[in-house]
């Protein structure tokens, strides 16, 4: 019996940004399919060491789009919190994994790996813990209604539903939960799937139509569910708001208030695409089956209202079956969104139980809103489609930027700059405070500074491309400038007596200024720190 024990951490070749991965990986002398061995017996520094050593793999692997093309974020030694949560729990599961398959020698140091690692993230959540008021006026007696509803057929709780001051409700931990902890499970027998659909009158009408989605489907059997007294569901549908609030019902006021904002067109182009999707519907539907579609269930107003539900409470389910729907997930609902989530995967219905199960990936104090991840989206989106700003700075926050460059295909020599699409974002957020990068993203100015030099740009040649440098940062700059000027100030908004939507929408505008104003910032930072070096050049001529 060899002593010790082995762990395979392994990029997927079907991941879509494999060939940057590898290189990066390449870079810090991994490979693509790394094995790491370790002594049945390993000292703290030591175990510490390969802790470091697994942890600089798995964030690689788990690095999405946004992150693969900023880089480590500053000050903080790795790529984001939520990449670092993901690192951190692929690793717990590989050990998991190994302990069910070593002998009692080997288990021990796997078990004292898995100790350093669960202290590593308990280290991170009390590093992003936000601190939540809870109103005490609000009773949230139809929310605990439901509560008992669902667990009568089998769900299993350890929250409770509360109103959240700047969050509304939410899900409180009743106890301390640990990391792998169920903290709520939901039987797939009160999910609201597509499903139901197929067993009502409404599905003879709607499967004859053509490019009838099942997520279209489920939107209109919805519409008419909610006003059904007898329904399974009513429970779930009584405590539903009235208005979602989200940016598909901004006012015109609070439109006009974003004009020249990212946040304009996304809602101006989803509000048109909704229109038009409901025309091609109504009234001819009710026309035809009005005893199946009545006229006054299915108004442009409900239709908005069903979209706004779906949008924002709806979850991707993968069923038994293999059967990827979208669903409504009665009392789930309740888990709003976070930067630093406690709940990252809960999209598969566990066979053996037949349930949806939300388990931590991170600890979850008594008293504490739990919260889960609703995807790695922007701002704009969230507000959109979910009706709020994120608390703390979303680095999908990004402003993408469109312009060609005819000599990006031909930069063989640095690879990681081979980006079809560039992109910037507050440059709080970034490490490169250095005289290559000047808080920008290394690949947009890698990418402009080949275009003007006609070839790669690498730091032996800094003296030779100050000049190129100079010309990237003045044309970003301004880029940026008209940009800035295409955002109106903000401080003319009575935030107090404004309408929700108006306060939203003045929120966004103020977070859309801060990055331009930081990438400005930056930019005459660097034209100056340029010049600087430049006037040495010349001086030592």
């Amino acid at each position: 019996m060899r002593e010790g024990y082995s762990i395979l951490l392994e990029l997927s070749d079907v991941d879509p940004f494999f060939d940057k991965k590898k290189i990066l990986l390449n870079d810090m002398g991994f490979d693509v399919k790394e094995i790491v061995h370790n002594k049945s017996s390993l000292d703290r520094d030591s175990l510490s060491t390969t802790l470091n050593q697994m942890l600089q793999i798995a964030r690689i692997i788990h690095l999405d789009e946004v992150e693969l093309y900023f880089g480590q974020t500053g000050g903080l030694g790795f790529y984001s919190p939520r990449n670092e949560m993901e690192a951190q729990n692929f690793i717990l599961s590989l050990i998991k994994s190994a302990l069910s398959h070593h002998v009692r020698m080997q288990t021990h140091a796997l078990q004292d790996l898995r100790d350093a690692l669960i202290n590593r993230i308990h280290e991170l959540g009390t590093e992003v813990k936000v601190e939540n008021k809870i109103d005490i006026n609000y009773q949230c007696d139809k929310e605990k209604c439901l509560v008992q509803w669902a667990q009568n057929s089998g769900a299993k709780t350890r929250l409770q539903i509360a109103y959240v001051e700047g969050a509304g409700r939410g899900a409180i931990a009743m106890e301390d939960m640990e990391v792998g902890d169920i903290a709520m499970e939901i039987p797939a027998s009160i999910i609201i799937s597509e499903d139901l659909v197929y067993k009502s009158d409404m599905y003879q009408v709607l499967e004859k139509i053509d490019g009838m989605s099942s997520e279209t489907m489920s939107l209109l059997w919805s519409m008419k569910e909610r006003h059904n007294c007898n329904s399974q569901f009513k429970m779930y549908f009584d405590t539903l708001p009235e208005n979602f609030n989200t940016g598909l019902s901004f006012g015109v006021e609070a439109i006009m208030a974003l004009d020249g904002t990212l946040l304009f067109e996304e809602i101006m182009q989803a509000k048109e695409h909704l229109r038009v999707q409901y025309d091609e519907l109504f009234p001819a539907l009710s026309k035809d089956h009005p005893d199946i579609f009545p006229p006054e269930l299915y108004t442009w107003e409900q239709f908005l209202w069903a979209c706004e539900l779906w949008y924002s409470n709806s979850m991707k389910i993968m069923f038994a079956d293999g059967n990827l729907k979208t669903c409504l997930i009665p009392v789930a609902g309740f888990l709003n969104h976070s930067l630093h989530p406690h709940i990252v995967h809960y999209g598969k219905i566990d066979s053996t139980t037949n349930s949806l199960k939300f388990r931590l990936s991170r600890p979850c104090s008594v008293g504490e809103q739990c919260c889960l991840s609703y995807g790695n989206f922007s701002g704009s989106h969230l507000i959109t489609f979910y009706g709020f700003l994120p608390q703390g700075d979303n680095p999908y926050d990004v402003i993408p930027l469109d312009f060609e460059v005819d000599q990006v295909d031909t930069m063989v020599e640095c690879p990681l700059s081979n980006w079809t699409t560039h992109m910037v974002r507050g440059t709080w957020l970034s490490e490169n405070q250095n005289i290559f990068y000047y808080g920008l993203p290394s690949p947009l100015l890698d990418c402009l500074r080949s275009a003007r030099s006609q070839m790669p740009f690498t730091k032996t040649l800094i003296k030779a491309n100050m000049e190129v440098d100079k010309e990237v940062l003045e044309d970003l700059q301004s880029t940026f400038n008209a940009m800035m000027e295409n955002l109106s100030d903000v401080d003319s908004v009575d935030r107090e007596s404004s309408s929700w939507d108006v306060k939203l929408a003045s929120q966004f505008k103020e977070m859309q200024r801060r990055i331009v104003s930081s990438i400005l910032t930056s930019c005459s930072t660097g034209i100056k720190l340029v010049e600087h070096e430049l006037s040495k050049c010349k001086a030592e001529e």
